[in-house]
């Protein structure tokens, strides 16, 4: 069941079905109610023409007694079949022919005529007390509930629906009261005027007006079902006429319309709304056509715009493409062509320094040479120095250019941490400064071992530049995540916040240090190069912290050990280095 109500659910309605079962049952429902209503009343109307008849039988039979009683009864005829009252006294009298006649009092005329009514199968009523004098006159029990209530309380009558045997009655009681014309016969039974002496019922069969009840409900239901069933078909009519045809021919005017065959002439002729709105569609439509007819011209025109563009690009790129390849030949030959006469200048310059110093140790009173000396001593540091700048630019542009290919391999970085720091040993202890090393003893990574190593002396050495003497260096390194991290921390004046991305720029010193301005720079580039990251966290007060990320080796070479990737006496020399860095590090 519940499948079926889902397939009913997804089941695509069209507009014309959703709109008469939309209406169909709207107005099922409010002719549902109507007919409920109407039926409702209409049955209490029948029950009300039965309850009146009943009240007005009751009225009559009142009457009736009131005149008999006011009469002192009536006489009648003592036929074979009528008896004399015996609750009465003279119940007979003889007229001067000898005829013999019955006295009859209100109660045995009420009694008689309700046997008649019976007999005529219409109705019947009976009087009742709950004060008898004549058995027969003994209450049911509705009548003898109804008495006790009259009793009690002010209740002029009490209606009621009951079932005998198996058909249905209208039950009505309403109470007598003593007047003075009944004291005649009630006086000895202690009644006063206004008493209730008992109470009159009558019994009307409610057979027929049930039936007929059900048989105007039914009337009523099939012309409820007829009136829905023509609306409905009035509707459909209505709507396949005024609504669906319309809107066929405007949806196949749309269909042409985006297939492009759309003629403004097949315009509708309803005269209402589908005619305003097939205009309104005519109207966009030509609109549309000549918007699409101008975009298109200007597409074309931004097409060949585009494709003169295009072509430009291309020469562009192939003059930035040959431009570049000059460039790395200029590179490649000032590489060569600056190296040369540099190395030629020191090596002569550290010739004639030999010789010089050579010269004042065996002529030591020639004291005019000492200032020659100097000056050659300071023409070589700056050579030296110039020498390095060369380096460190061509290097730079290699990387930036591509032209400077990485040779990565699987390397354990706690043994590169402990070269570099013994090779800056020396510069350290000129200071005073010393290593604070934390580094596991494997932490593998794909480098290229060259570049980093240069990149941990670039951060190091610049450590050592600014840090105060005799203060510590800390160096941290350790996996997080995918990465190993490497830290440099230093006691230095620190990098204010402003300039943290600055001083990885090109030129950029801080202070009035000694150097290029590009380690930090060729650092970023090398690390970008490994798809690394390389930062700086200072708040320019307490000292600073480098640091750089390097992707983690496959998780296939995290087992290795030094012996699988370099061969056994790389691994004696690096275990030695890492063993003296440790104890050159470790605290006082």
């Amino acid at each position: 069941m519940i499948d079926l109500f889902k397939k009913i659910r997804n089941l695509k309605l069209n507009l014309s079905l959703k709109l008469i079962l939309g209406c169909s049952i709207t107005l099922a429902i409010a002719l549902g109610i109507s007919f409920y209503v109407i039926a409702q009343r209409q049955e209490r109307l029948i029950m009300g023409q039965v309850e009146n008849e009943a009240r007005a039988i009751f009225k009559q039979i009142v009457i009736t007694r009131k005149w008999i009683a006011d009469h002192g009864g009536i006489f009648v005829e003592k036929l074979p079949w009528v008896k004399s009252n015996p609750y009465l006294k003279n119940p007979e009298i003889r007229d001067v022919r000898g005829k013999r006649y019955v006295r009859e009092n209100p109660a045995m005329v009420t009694k008689e005529l309700s046997r008649y009514a019976k007999d005529k199968d219409s109705y019947w009523f009976h009087i009742t007390s709950l004060k008898l004098m004549n058995p027969e006159n003994a209450p049911d029990v509705f009548e003898k509930k109804a008495l006790q209530q009259f009793e009690k309380s002010p209740i002029n009558e009490i209606i009621s629906i009951e079932t005998i045997e198996n058909s249905k009655y209208l039950r009505y009681i309403s109470p007598l009261y003593i007047e003075e014309a009944c004291l005649k016969c009630h006086a000895w039974q202690g009644y006063k005027i206004g008493d209730v002496r008992g109470a009159i019922s009558v019994t009307i069969p409610m057979d027929k007006t049930f039936a007929e009840i059900a048989s105007n409900k039914n009337s009523m239901f099939i012309a409820a079902v007829l009136t829905v069933l023509t609306l409905i078909a009035a509707m459909f009519f209505m709507m396949k006429k005024l609504v669906l045809t319309p809107m066929k021919r405007l949806k196949s005017s749309i269909n042409e319309f985006s297939e492009g065959n759309y003629s403004p002439e097949k315009r509708l002729k309803t005269g209402d709304e589908f005619e305003d709105l097939c205009r309104s569609f005519s109207e966009m439509a030509g609109t549309l056509t000549d918007y699409h007819s101008c975009l298109n011209n200007k597409i074309k025109d931004a097409t060949r715009g585009l494709e003169e563009t295009n072509r430009k690009l291309i020469e562009t790129n192939r003059l930035l493409n040959e431009a570049t390849i000059r460039k790395s030949d200029f590179i490649a030959r000032a590489s060569h062509e600056l190296r040369t006469p540099l190395t030629s200048i020191k090596g002569a310059m550290d010739y004639i320094s030999v010789k010089l110093s050579s010269f004042l140790q065996h002529n030591p009173q020639e004291t005019a040479l000492d200032d020659l000396h100097i000056f050659f001593e300071v023409i070589k540091k700056n050579s030296e120095r110039l020498i390095r700048m060369v380096n460190t630019m061509l290097d730079l542009e290699r990387i930036e250019m591509g032209a400077s290919e990485l040779h990565l391999t699987n390397t354990n970085l706690s043994y590169l941490i402990a070269e570099a720091l013994t090779y800056l040993q020396i510069n350290a202890d000129e200071k005073g400064i010393s290593f604070d090393v934390n580094i596991p003893d494997n932490l593998i990574a794909c480098i290229d071992e060259d570049r980093i190593k240069q990149v941990l002396i670039n951060l190091v050495s610049n450590a050592i530049k600014f840090a105060p003497e005799e203060s510590k260096i800390i160096i941290f390194a350790y996996p997080e995540r995918n990465f190993v991290v490497v830290e440099v921390w230093d006691d230095g004046p620190g990098i204010p916040l402003s300039e943290h991305e600055k001083v990885f720029e090109k030129f950029y010193k801080n202070g009035n240090k000694e150097g290029t301005g590009l380690g930090l720079a060729i650092s970023k580039s090398i690390i970008g190069a490994h798809n690394g990251i390389i930062g700086v966290n200072s708040d320019g007060k307490n000292g600073s912290c480098f640091y750089f990320k390097l992707p983690l080796a496959d998780s296939s070479a995290q087992g290795l050990s030094g012996k699988d990737f370099i061969d056994m006496q790389q691994v004696t020399q690096q275990h030695k280095l890492l063993e003296i860095a440790k104890k050159i590090t470790s605290p006082c």
